[in-house]
């Protein structure tokens, strides 16, 4: 198989950030099948459908937080510090970067499998479960608990994948553990009459054969740089720095996920649990091309950075605020005058689609403005700007949402839990860009300007 690689120094910008976006695009959505199918599956499981998909929807703030750990030695912490390195030509310093990221991952897997398994009840009715969901919750946490080392291997390395210009690569492992898990899914829950379980050990089985191809792939010879296991030294804590940004994004998704569910049981009980669940997973379908696009500009932007090629980097930021716009404007449009068929997917619960119906529709306004905010955010963490990073992580999150969500229903009722979302995305986007242009585009502009008075 003759590999593509893309390089981007060379081509334009927007073609770079086209080629190494379509394949994560790709490859998120298959990403997503993982979780999807699952729920999709479960909704329909004969008599304990809609109650086993609210288990397991229960699940999904804890396996976020998890995720969140991936963002923090790769995507967000070691892949940019790694692009950034290659832009500057430093082989021996961007494979170092690689390898303390890989340890990290192995070390803080193997420590969360043991937490969760052994806390497993009480996390759980901490996050929101009922006596009634518990046995569906923890019959699927405690199967994907032990899978969590690999779950972090093939989601921490892709990113670097896609600093050595392998966009494609990635996609590929991600789709063998994807198409994986959608053969497996329907044999364990309904063949093998294994129900919420069997979805988690499809999974797992799933994210191993993925974890597998990403460590092969990186250990190739005719690569500049090879994945091996490093020390945990200096490099530690560049990348926990960088990466908390990305971690903070995870871990607040996973806590504004948890004040929802809390706060749906408080005003609406099971039901608006339920209704959380279908919100989550409709958002994470159509949020899926808008990380593909920023996953994709970011190590365009990191590796030009690395070059001292400012003007590049400043045409990736805008390239992929305009691309981000148009597609979040159109699917903006579309759930607000189709939702119906998207709620559908997961339930065919009468009550529990007219609850939806409502909430979507609240949920998704402003969705246009997630555009500037990812724009924003990914600048900064591709060009390192690590404390501008976590703090407008922290503040569309943690400073808008939570607060909203325990206070809005007592002045609106139920309907206050979903709308501090697109409150959140509105000032929060504004906010983001508006600090990034200041703060980064000022920087790149003079150096810009410094350059050509020299010459």
């Amino acid at each position: 198989m003759r590999l593509h690689q893309v390089d981007f120094s060379r081509i334009s910008v927007t073609r770079s950030i086209v080629y190494s976006s379509l394949p994560l695009i790709v490859a998120e959505f298959v990403n997503l099948l993982y979780s999807q199918v699952d729920r999709i599956y479960i909704a329909h499981m004969e008599g304990t459908g809609a109650v086993a998909l609210t288990g397991v929807g229960l699940c999904l703030p804890i396996i976020s937080l998890i995720s969140a750990f991936a963002r923090l030695f790769g995507s967000n912490g070691g892949g940019p510090l790694c692009a950034i390195e290659l832009g500057r030509g430093n082989e021996k310093e961007a494979e170092n970067i690689m390898a303390t990221s890989f340890s990290l991952t192995l070390v803080t897997g193997l420590a969360i499998s043991v937490l969760v398994l052994v806390f497993c009840e009480p996390i759980l009715y901490l996050f929101g479960a009922s006596d009634q969901t518990f046995p569906y919750a923890q019959d699927y946490l405690q199967i994907y608990a032990l899978g969590t080392i690999p779950v972090l291997i093939s989601l921490s390395l892709t990113p670097f994948m896609n600093d050595l210009g392998y966009s494609s690569v990635g996609m590929v492992g991600v789709c063998i553990g994807a198409v994986t898990n959608i053969i497996l899914d329907p044999v364990f829950i309904f063949l093998f009459d294994m129900g919420v379980k069997g979805a988690a050990v499809a999974t797992v089985i799933s994210q191993v054969l993925s974890a597998t191809f990403c460590i092969g792939f990186l250990r190739s010879r005719n690569l500049p740089i090879r994945l091996r296991i490093g020390r945990l030294d200096g490099h530690v804590a560049r990348i926990c720095l960088l990466g908390t940004s990305g971690f903070t994004m995870g871990a607040t998704n996973s806590i504004v996920q948890l004040v929802c569910n809390k706060c749906a049981a408080i005003w609406g009980g099971d039901l608006y649990v339920g209704v959380m669940t279908i919100l989550n997973s409709i958002r994470e379908i159509f949020s899926t091309p808008v990380n593909g696009l920023s996953s994709g500009a970011g190590p365009v932007m990191s590796f030009n950075y690395g070059r001292g090629d400012g003007r590049r980097v400043m045409k990736a930021s805008n390239m992929l605020l305009l691309m981000m716009v148009i597609y979040t404007g159109a699917i903006w449009a579309l759930l607000y005058i189709f939702p119906d068929p998207f709620i559908r997917l997961f339930t065919s619960d009468e009550e529990l689609m007219i609850a939806t119906h409502h909430a979507l529709q609240i949920y998704f306004f402003g969705f246009v403005f997630m555009s500037p905010h990812m724009t924003g955010q990914q600048t900064f963490v591709a060009l390192g700007y690590a404390k501008q990073a976590v703090f407008f992580s922290l503040f569309r999150k943690v400073i808008i949402v939570v607060p909203l969500t325990i206070f809005l229903p007592y002045l609106i009722g139920v309907d206050g839990v979903v709308l501090a979302e697109p409150i959140s995305n509105v000032i929060g986007g504004i906010a983001t860009y508006t600090a990034m242009r200041l703060v980064v585009f000022r920087t790149l502009g003079k150096r810009l300007a410094n350059t050509s008075t020299i010459r």
